[in-house]
C-alpha cells in the first residue's frame, strides 16, 4: 500500500514538473504530522484532556497491581506454613484477583486506545483546515504529509502549529 502511494506521488510530481513553465512557478510544501501531535497546542490539551479523564482508572490499577503483588509474596513466604485449605483460598483469591486485574487492564487500554484515536482525528482535522488555508491564501500547489525525507526549506509545518496556536 505504502509503495503503491510513494509511486502515485511520483507519478504527480513527475507530471506538475513535466508541464516545462509550470514547474518553474511550482510550489511545493511539506508537514510533518508527528511534530504536529508533539508540538501544537491542540494535540498537547488533547494529551493533558486524556491523562485527566483516565488517571483515576490508571491509578486503580496500580493499586490492585499491588494488591496482587502483596497476595503473591505473601503466599510465596508463607504457603509452606498455611493450612492447606487457607493455603487453597489464598491461591483461589489470588487468582480471581489476577484475572479480574487483567480483565481491566485490558478494558483500559482498549478504552484509551479508542479516545486517543478521537482525539488524533480532532487535532488531524484541525491541521488538514490549517494547511488548507496556508495552501490557498499563499499559493501552494502541493503539500505533502509523511514523506520518507524532504529538504527542510519546504517544511510548512511551523506555519501549521502557528496557526493551529491561533485557533485557525
Amino acid at each position: 500500500m505504502l509503495k503503491a502511494k510513494s509511486i502515485v506521488v511520483a507519478s504527480l510530481i513527475s507530471a506538475l514538473f513535466a508541464t516545462g513553465a509550470a514547474a518553474a512557478e511550482l510550489k511545493v510544501g511539506y508537514v510533518n504530522t508527528q511534530r504536529i501531535f508533539r508540538d501544537a497546542p491542540a494535540a498537547q490539551k488533547a494529551a493533558k484532556k486524556l491523562e485527566s479523564e483516565f488517571s483515576k482508572r490508571d491509578q486503580d490499577l496500580q493499586r490492585m497491581a499491588k494488591q496482587l503483588q502483596g497476595l503473591q509474596e505473601n503466599l510465596e513466604k508463607n504457603s509452606v506454613t498455611m493450612a492447606e485449605t487457607e493455603r487453597r483460598a489464598k491461591e483461589k483469591e489470588f487468582g480471581e484477583l489476577s484475572r479480574e486485574f487483567q480483565r481491566r487492564q485490558r478494558e483500559f487500554r482498549e478504552d484509551l486506545n479508542l479516545r486517543q484515536n478521537e482525539e488524533n482525528a480532532a487535532v488531524i482535522e484541525k491541521a488538514n483546515r490549517a494547511i488548507k488555508q496556508i495552501a490557498e491564501s499563499e499559493k501552494y500547489d502541493l503539500i505533502l504529509q509523511d514523506v520518507v525525507w524532504v529538504s527542510p526549506r519546504l517544511d510548512v509545518t511551523d506555519r501549521v502549529i502557528k496557526a493551529l496556536s491561533e485557533g485557525k
